[in-house]
């Protein structure tokens, strides 16, 4: 249901944003992802407006943030969200992270996101950044068996083997965010090694065995060129070998950790 590989928009402002939404539906991606607090979510409506792909043939996602989980509020968020984007509905809301220290109930969040999907303002629901515990609490909420995904962060450095895992043995489709580990994987010596046995980028390598793991992945890429590596790189067919050898470079290294976080399945 959810578009292999997306565009991740996170840190892309302004014009920067419209270009690199602009040439991805050019070349070809379906799946855009946004969120409120990348304060862009009006300039990925403009290129999606701009674009020419008709708006049904894209899977546009959006996320709350954690100031907006009161009930009313949260459907409001949503409705400011639509009208930024320029669009009736997104594919996709998500609740950006679980609430600080719980500050709202889940109950009351995850049931305002699902009456989002009844009144059409999303036609599916997730989360984002939720651990075992807390995904297992939403999806027994009312409300929570609608849920499709859990959006975390996983790259060679950050396996998340016990999330991905667990949201399998759920039927919960994982996407993996910063799956290039802000880049990091480019100077990674197992990853280029392996790259130049196939040919192709530390980045290609990265994307393909976050792929290979049955996690949708959302690089974030301004470039043409790199976005266009980016959506070959989950054609490639990795070896058991070079799939074991980037098992091997798990560190548990976690970039996006603010204050606020919950307790994260190590």
């Amino acid at each position: 249901m959810i578009p292999a590989i997306g565009m991740g928009t996170y840190r892309l402002k302004g014009q920067e944003v419209i270009d690199a939404v602009t040439s991805a539906l050019k070349l070809g991606y379906r799946h855009i992802d946004t969120a409120q607090v990348y304060g862009n979510e009006a300039e990925v409506g403009q290129a999606i407006k701009q674009s020419g792909v008709p708006r049904e043939e894209i899977f546009l996602t959006t996320k709350v943030w954690t100031d907006r989980f009161k009930h009313d509020d949260l459907l409001k968020s949503l409705e400011e969200s639509l009208g930024k984007l320029g669009t009736d509905y997104v594919d996709l809301a998500l609740i950006h992270w679980p609430s600080p220290n719980d500050e709202v109930d889940m109950a009351e969040y995850i049931g305002a996101l699902n009456e989002a999907r009844e009144k059409g303002l999303t036609k599916n629901i997730g989360v984002s950044n939720f651990t075992n515990v807390q995904l297992d609490r939403a999806l027994a909420l009312p409300g929570g068996d609608n849920i499709i995904t859990n959006q975390v962060e996983v790259h060679p450095f950050l396996a998340n083997r016990k999330v991905v895992d667990h949201c399998e043995s759920k039927g919960i489709k994982v996407t993996g965010y910063m799956p290039l580990a802000v880049g990091k994987v480019m100077e990674d010596e197992t990853l280029k090694a392996i790259a130049e046995e196939y040919d192709v980028t530390p980045a290609q390598i990265a994307l393909a065995w976050v792929y290979s793991r049955n996690v949708v992945v959302i690089p974030s890429s301004t470039k043409p060129d790199h976005q266009k590596a980016n959506l070959e790189a989950i054609k490639l067919s990795l070896s058991a070998d070079a799939m074991m050898r980037i098992d091997g470079l798990d560190r548990g290294e976690r970039i996006a950790n603010p204050d606020f976080a919950p307790q994260w399945d190590e």
